[in-house]
């Protein structure tokens, strides 16, 4: 994942991605957002055309259209507004990668912007938890903690670091097995609600790979991912970190989303999460050195009521 400068970042006059400054391509957007809700595809692109036209660099508009477009069946013209909203933001807000790579025209790996994955949850920690937990069915932080207690019964772990804590679901399992806990988010609305719950000892706003980075060698007893990997497409640099900051018998527990069928060991779903194959995932686990002390394919989530197969595994240094 990479947030490279581009000759496209002068093109950029919209910090606040929520206006076009021009009302009238305000309302064509609204009312081709409703459209497209409403399930009328060519309508809602025909609108975001109009809006375009008075509009040409709004990102916004060229995501919709390219969501549009895909709905109506028009996949060259999605993928060419897709890219067209990529280049006029470049570090990619609004996700125009993973769209990309779910439709097969760029691959997994890169597409996905640490930029998408802080905007897309700063806007969702309002309703994190209630939408996850309530209506996703979600029990990763269960799960976790089950696998953990399977692979090391009893154990207590002196440092122990959450990546990618988002409201602190995990943290809440990871207390009463750490004596000390640690958190890093990319969203800054996540960590405001993980430091309310109070059961972090440090929280810091950074990807997983530098929060590992910062541990120095062999400091961490135990690291765990919890519904994390599944915006990470290429996981050898992740199992690289982490061997690094743990010493020999330090634990890393995860989940993962499974790779369906017989297609690449790596995809974006039409979910926009990354779908890993669970023997690719083992596989480069054990390159960096890890052997798995616990597995299991178990789900985390529901998605339209039903269950979405993952990978809940511990891998010991």
């Amino acid at each position: 994942m990479t947030d490279e400068p581009s000759p496209a970042d002068d093109l950029l006059p919209f910090d606040d991605l929520r206006t076009s400054r021009d009302l009238a391509a305000d309302r064509r957007y609204a009312w081709a957002v409703a459209a497209l809700g409403e399930g009328d595809a060519v309508g809602a692109a025909d609108l975001l055309r109009q809006a375009l036209e008075r509009a040409p660099a709004w990102p916004p508009a060229w995501l919709a259209l390219g969501d549009a477009c895909r709905q109506a069946g028009d996949t060259a013209e999605a993928a060419a507004a897709w890219r067209r909203c990529l280049a006029l933001d470049p570090a990619d807000r609004l996700g125009a990668g993973p769209r990309l790579a779910e439709a097969g025209e760029v691959p997994a790996v890169g597409a996905i912007s640490p930029a998408y994955v802080a905007r897309l949850f700063d806007d969702y920690a309002p309703r994190f938890e209630q939408h996850l937990v309530q209506s996703l069915g979600y029990r990763g932080p269960a799960l976790v903690a089950e696998a953990i207690a399977a692979a090391a019964p009893g154990r207590r772990f002196a440092r122990v670091l959450d990546l990618g804590c988002g409201t602190g679901l995990m943290g809440d399992a990871l207390r009463p097995l750490a004596g000390w806990l640690g958190g890093c988010d990319l969203s800054a609305a996540m960590l405001e609600r993980a430091q309310a719950r109070g059961v972090y000892d440090s929280l810091a706003r950074c990807d997983l790979l530098a929060a590992l980075a910062a541990e120095e060698p062999g400091a961490l007893d135990l690291a765990v991912a919890a519904d994390v990997l599944i915006y990470v497409p290429d996981l050898a640099p992740v199992f690289a970190a982490a061997a690094r900051a743990l010493p020999p018998g330090g634990l890393f527990a995860f989940t993962t989303q499974d790779a369906a069928g017989e297609g690449p060991d790596v995809a974006v779903g039409a979910d926009l999460r990354v779908r890993h194959a669970s023997a690719h995932v083992i596989s480069l686990a054990r390159e960096a050195g890890f052997d798995v002390a616990a597995r299991a394919s178990r789900w985390a989530r529901r998605e339209r009521g039903e269950p979405v197969p993952g990978l809940v595994a511990v891998l010991r240094r």
